[in-house]
């Protein structure tokens, strides 16, 4: 066993804290640049059985229908539901929150198509928007490569994941997010960013990150003042993403 000194033990320490405390800010890499770094792989273990939701969570999805979800257009959810879980519907549209939430700690999971077809974005991908602008990417990431900003569990055009736990496609993984929604003045002046904490198959990959504006494609969006609850969305990229287990616990 490797032996170090207590002291240089706790400089090591102190300093990995001394990061750790560091506000996260956009690197300096153009929007989905291939040359920016891809974060290194993490094998996350193997599924396990669906998370029972806590005693005040709110379900939005049980594995029998979607009557808690709608349409971006307000109308029916047309996506299929089947065997316990809830699948795009490709061509059906983005799937809305009947509820509106702030500050949430949402739990998700969901499965890549298998067997994969695809590379790149145009691989399982749709996407988790809380408030319905701020994404974490669904995309399968295993064995598959496209811009870090875009991977699996990136919040979108802005941070990659700290590391890369995907699983193969064909099984069951999750999401658990941490979301504290912005504040904005009367004016419109935002008072506090968006931040959000991620676990990706319990694997911690974003850690209290600052973003920057709503997420988009190509293009730095700013923040425009907007409600303070918005519904959750699930993305409809025309791939057949399945989604099971979704609970969120309000915390405004």
């Amino acid at each position: 066993m490797h032996t170090m000194r207590r002291g240089a033990v706790v400089v090591t320490v102190i300093s990995a804290l001394l990061r750790g405390s560091e506000p996260c800010v956009a690197q300096e890499w153009p929007m989905h640049s291939l040359e920016r770094p891809k974060p290194r792989v993490v094998n996350p273990g193997p599924p396990g059985p669906p998370v029972p939701p806590p005693a005040d969570a709110i379900v939005l999805f049980d594995g029998r229908d979607l009557t808690r979800w709608r349409a971006a257009n307000g109308g029916a959810a047309r996506w299929k539901v089947e065997n316990g879980y809830f699948e795009v519907a490709p061509g059906a549209g983005t799937l809305a929150s009947a509820d509106s939430f702030g500050d949430v700690q949402v739990h998700i999971e969901w499965m890549a198509p298998s067997p994969p077809k695809g590379e790149s974005q145009d691989r399982g991908n749709s996407g988790v928007f809380l408030m319905g602008q701020y994404e974490v990417q669904v995309l399968d990431s295993y064995r598959s490569d496209t811009y870090a900003d875009g991977q699996a569990g990136a919040l979108y055009g802005q941070f990659p994941p700290l590391v890369n736990a995907s699983r193969p496609p064909g099984e069951w993984q999750s999401y658990d997010i941490v979301f504290r929604a912005p504040r904005f003045d009367s004016a419109g002046t935002v008072l506090r960013p968006a931040r959000m904490t991620v676990l990706h198959n319990n694997v911690l990959i974003h850690d209290n990150v600052e973003l920057v504006g709503p997420t988009s494609h190509r293009e730095r969006r700013p923040y425009v003042r907007h409600a303070d609850r918005l519904p959750i969305t699930l993305q409809d990229h025309a791939h057949p993403v399945r989604y099971r287990n979704v609970w969120v616990r309000a915390l405004d």
